[in-house]
């Protein structure tokens, strides 16, 4: 393997990879590490467990994600509830990673805390040097709010929010997870065109399979799986 591949890019670049389900397949994880410029044993991760703590029930997900996670053989891997934490807890966590990796469960509850935990002023300046990747709701966070109708009529939760949330705003497009997922029937091509006919921004739907990579607003589709674009 060449050394280059490897090589830190040159200048700061904002670098995100969103995806459905995680790391859930070879080609998701060479496109993690080709944005990061590190080999796995030379890369530290930090996981933001938050969005999962309004989701009640069954957590077999979440560990398939993190097992998936540690499949990689990162270098460390720590994690950092930014609901449970103070500031200079989890700031330290951050501070150490290579890699800030947030996972999914509620995008609401999730975008809530980056903004009560003041992770929202440090993230621009994160990006200038580690990787941001997203799972489900921590992908969906970085589009420029949160619809309350994707929320509700896609996935079927969130009813008890009534306005759009302004969200990171770091991606020029919106991202929905969990395309053609038997546990979310609603989120099928067919329902997503219907919901969003007027709308204008950019929408890519993936399954759990699939990811974007992002590197400076320039999008690549990576992955195994099916997705579609609109706009």
């Amino acid at each position: 393997m060449s050394d280059r591949r490897w090589k830190w890019f040159d200048a700061p670049l904002m670098r995100l990879l969103l995806t459905s389900g995680g790391i859930t397949n070879p080609s998701i994880a060479k496109a993690l590490f080709e944005l990061v410029g590190k080999r796995p044993e030379d890369t530290s991760l930090v996981f933001v467990p938050t969005a999962s703590n309004k989701e009640a029930g069954d957590k077999g997900w979440l560990i398939s994600d993190l097992v998936n996670i540690q499949k990689q053989k990162f270098r460390t891997i720590d994690f950092a509830d930014i609901s449970a934490l103070d500031e200079a807890a989890w700031k330290a966590r951050f501070d150490a990673a290579d890699v800030m990796f947030f996972g999914g469960g509620s995008n609401y509850h999730l975008m809530r805390w980056i903004n009560r935990s003041g992770l929202a002023k440090l993230l621009p300046e994160y990006l200038k040097s580690k990787v941001y990747v997203g799972v489900s709701a921590g992908s969906m966070v970085t589009s420029k709010d949160q619809p309350v109708k994707f929320s509700q009529a896609l996935y079927e939760e969130d009813f008890d929010e009534h306005e759009d949330m302004p969200s990171l705003n770091f991606v020029n497009f919106y991202f929905l997870p969990h395309f053609n997922s038997p546990h979310f029937k609603n989120v099928r091509e067919s329902a997503i065109r219907d919901l969003t006919k007027c709308m204008t921004e950019k929408i890519y739907a993936t399954d759990d399979r699939s990811a974007l990579k992002v590197v400076d607003g320039e999008v690549e589709v990576v992955g195994e799986g099916e997705w579609f674009m609109i706009n």
